[in-house]
Formats: C-alpha cells, sequence, structure tokens
C-alpha cells in the first residue's frame, strides 16, 4: 500500500509586496493553517516520509511549517516540477518516488492539485479549499504502479472542520 497526500498551500497574503506570483507569501490564516494541519497530522499517526513541495514561497513556506509543526523527521524536497505544472506532470513526478517511501506528501496549487485528485480516483469532483490535505491510498508495492483510478480517497481534511472539531 502507498498513500499519497496532497496538500494544497495556505492562504496566501494578496495583500503583500511581491515580484511574480511564485514569491507571494502566506497570509497569517494560512501560515497558522498550515501549522494545524501538521499537528493534525502527527497526531493521527500520518506524518509522511518525504514531503516535496512547489518551489513557489506559498507551497515551500506550508510544508516547512507544516514540517517543524508536526515535528516530523523527514525530509523536504523543493522543486520547481509542482510549479504550473499538470496533472499528468504530478503523476510522473510520483511515479519516480523510491519504493521505500510509503506514505508521501505533495504541496502545490490549485487546479493542478484538484484535477490530480480527480485523475487519480477515476473522476468526480474535488475540492480542495487553501491547506486542506486529501489522502489517497493506492493498492500498489511501487510508485511506478500509480495511474489513473487506481486510487481509493481514504479522507479530505481542511484547517476549518479541524478547528469545529475543537483541534487547534
Amino acid at each position: 500500500m502507498k498513500e499519497l497526500l496532497l496538500l494544497r498551500h495556505g492562504k496566501s497574503d494578496w495583500n503583500a509586496e511581491y515580484g511574480r506570483d511564485h514569491d507571494r507569501p502566506l497570509a497569517p490564516r494560512g501560515r497558522a493553517a498550515a501549522k494545524l494541519i501538521g499537528r493534525f497530522l502527527e497526531q493521527v499517526n500520518c506524518a509522511p516520509d518525504l514531503v516535496v513541495t512547489s518551489s513557489a514561497v506559498r507551497a515551500h513556506t506550508t510544508a516547512k511549517l507544516a514540517t517543524e509543526a508536526g515535528g516530523w523527521k523527514t525530509h523536504l524536497v523543493v522543486t520547481d516540477e509542482l510549479y504550473a505544472t499538470s496533472s499528468m506532470e504530478v503523476v510522473q513526478l510520483v511515479s519516480h518516488q523510491a519504493p521505500d517511501v510509503e506514505r508521501l506528501m505533495l504541496v502545490g496549487h490549485n487546479p493542478t492539485w484538484e484535477d490530480t485528485a480527480s485523475l487519480l480516483l477515476g473522476g468526480g469532483m474535488i475540492k480542495l479549499p487553501t491547506a486542506a490535505v486529501a489522502c489517497i491510498r493506492f493498492s500498489v508495492l511501487t510508485w511506478r504502479e500509480v495511474s489513473s483510478a487506481r486510487g481509493v480517497l481514504q479522507w479530505l481534511v481542511t484547517p476549518r472542520l479541524l478547528q469545529r472539531g475543537g483541534i487547534h
């Protein structure tokens, strides 16, 4: 079994000064949400073995804050491949992960994350608001076997849902 966690970056700060979209930072709400998701994943024993994040400031910061808040003992890889990409390119990146990685987290952007989830689940419409994380499970031995319609959605969590449930 392999599990893929798709984490959309936290709420970005549209009022901040930044040059290009790639450099847009997180808003305070986005920073808090990233930390909340990190703590939640640790509490439910779903910390990733590997985190691969888009190089965009808002995604990379989300990944770093979640990792630190959760106390995850994981490697964090930053790549341009997850910025302005397609769902097929995301699946290609997933297929090249090491077989010893059981739970992989990708941190990136919409609409690619929603499109990727839909592709891996074989259709349907998945909504991933900012800082939401979806867990998709695959009955495969290696990441090379991951392809369209092979995944099963295990759960999807948003920061708002966690806060309503009393998790902070």
